[in-house]
């Protein structure tokens, strides 16, 4: 009975209503009843499908065991106001679906919702600063990566440390970053580490990228107080004070002695109300509508805690910063409340933390076009918040401290090698594209044993180096590179050809070398005739 997670990517809250529905349909009991003195074969009553779908949704990993009766009501309403169900005289769209024995029964086809149209498919780009002319809002279609053609002596440049030479080299420093390349560094990273999270091919489907604003992002990350909440430079745009003393009222009750409050039976109701008023009068979530479908995705990743909660942290700095400071004095206040046991009941029929997610959902999530799953999905998503509020709502430290490593380097002084490719700044990152074995094999040949052959023969054939110190060198490069070397001179016959032999003089003998030893006379035998 329990079907599986959806989870995050393109029409989220799309296939969660179809999904819903066919469950719905499959699943729910019909049989005959009585109404008026007639038999209606194949239907169920109001409050059947009240209890049936209730238990479905609460069991559904995809919603929760907190989706509250009232909120399965007003599912159900809204199944038959696009005639998912009908009743049993087959009227529909106009009528009102109440918790009562009125029969319903399903149309003979119900046609599930159609993914809406998005735009085609685009590969979002990371975009990095050009050194050479450094122009504000320019993009690239693709990084390119400059094939590097090396001769001989470009060559013996870059390994002439191995053969006991450093090449000259002079520094480089590069042009300032201007603000533009900070903020779409910053863009492009916190995005690309978002889609990473999500585990999705692009964001495209789920955020129309051009509306980040690179801006919001860098002060939503440095410009927050003690506590982590957000600095506003702006002050028009904080909240009234009178809504913010009734939130610290009902956060700190009842310490709350700073505040000059009336003790009358039912203040703290009052107060509530009061607060509750202000955020549903808003015009727009706090969480905006364009960024609807990332944080629906979001609710995708719930089952694996930390990486919601990564989720969430990135999210939420693509905020406004107004947004982002209501939001976190909001939840804040919710879950102070929920845990106050001190606090008197703010409702006779709902608990606090039921009342909590009820009263704030709408104004923290929905969308523009009220997705028939709103209420539902809202709920979800401000119960999760609620309870990690305080790791969610701070600074991911771990993606701060990758991007301010990210610009330093940029900005750092870099050390160039005389020689062609070394003196080509080349971009940062590169992509790569897979390569059959036999390409990479033809690769890997020429692209080092012809190089270094190419070198050898050059040690060798140079006559501007004394014969002292070519023997030095070719013995360095046999030692480094022993197959290379082999491959030029495989006998010491070939090698000894570099150096011809001179005609050796031979040292000119003593005489007294070749005389035998000083011995003394000695007589001997004549024989005479």
């Amino acid at each position: 009975m329990e079907p599986p997670l959806v989870g995050p990517g393109p029409y989220r809250a799309t296939r969660l209503w179809n999904e819903t529905i066919e469950l719905f349909r499959k699943g729910m009991p019909l049989r005959r009843h009585r109404s008026l003195f007639k038999n209606y074969e194949c239907c169920f009553k109001a409050s059947e499908a009240v209890d049936w779908l209730h238990e479905l949704l609460r069991h559904n990993q995809n919603f929760g065991p907190e989706v509250t009766r009232n909120q399965t009501i007003q599912l159900l309403k809204k199944f038959l106001k696009n005639h998912v169900i009908e009743d049993i005289k087959g009227r529909w769209g106009k009528e009102d679906f109440e918790d009562d024995s009125h029969l319903y029964r399903f149309p003979p086809s119900s046609p599930l919702k159609p993914y809406p149209a998005r735009p085609p498919y685009r590969k979002e780009v990371i975009k990095f600063p050009d050194w050479n002319v450094p122009e504000a809002g320019t993009s690239q279609e693709h990084i390119p990566v400059k094939p590097l053609m090396m001769n001989s002596e470009m060559w013996f440049k870059r390994h002439s440390i191995a053969i006991g030479e450093v090449p000259a080299c002079r520094l480089v420093h590069r042009q300032e970053l201007t603000q533009a390349n900070i903020e779409e560094i910053w863009k492009s990273m916190t995005l690309t580490h978002l889609q990473k999270v999500l585990a999705l091919d692009s964001l495209d489907e789920v955020l129309d990228t051009k509306l980040v604003n690179p801006k919001h992002i860098i002060h939503n990350v440095y410009n927050v107080n003690k506590q982590g909440v957000v600095i506003l430079e702006d002050k028009t745009k904080e909240l009234p004070y009178w809504v913010l003393s009734a939130m610290k009222c009902l956060a700190n009750w009842p310490s709350c002695s700073d505040l000059k409050q009336p003790t009358y039976l039912g203040f703290e109701r009052d107060v509530f109300k009061t607060i509750a008023d202000y955020y549903g009068q808003m015009k727009e979530p706090l969480l905006t509508f364009h960024l609807f479908d990332v944080f629906v995705s979001v609710l995708g990743l719930l089952q694996k805690n930390n990486k919601a909660v990564e989720a969430l942290q990135v999210s939420c700095l693509l905020l406004p910063p107004e947004n982002r400071k209501k939001l976190q004095l909001l939840m804040k206040m919710m879950a102070r409340i929920s845990l106050n046991k001190d606090l008197p009941p703010l409702c006779d029929i709902a608990g606090t933390r039921a009342l909590m997610v009820q009263a704030f959902s709408h104004c923290i999530l929905r969308s523009k076009d009220e997705v028939d799953l709103n209420e539902l999905l809202a709920a979800k998503l401000v119960t999760f918040l609620m309870d990690n509020c305080q790791e969610i709502l701070n600074v991911p430290s771990s993606l701060q401290a990758v991007i301010e490593e990210h610009v330093v380097h940029l900005r750092r002084v870099q050390i160039k090698y005389a020689g062609a490719d070394t003196d080509t700044a080349l971009p940062g990152p590169s992509f790569c594209h897979q390569i059959s074995t036999d390409e990479f094999e033809y690769q890997r040949v020429n692209g080092s044993q012809e190089p270094l052959a190419a070198l050898l023969e050059e040690i060798a054939m140079n006559k501007e180096i004394s014969v002292k110190d070519k023997k030095k060198k070719l013995k360095q490069f046999q030692k480094s590179y022993p197959d290379a070397y082999k491959e030029r001179f495989p006998t010491p016959e070939s090698e000894a050809v570099l150096f011809p032999g001179k005609k050796k003089q031979k040292p000119q003998l003593l005489m007294w070398a070749l005389k035998k030893p000083f011995q003394p006379f000695q007589r001997t035998r004549s024989f005479r005739m």
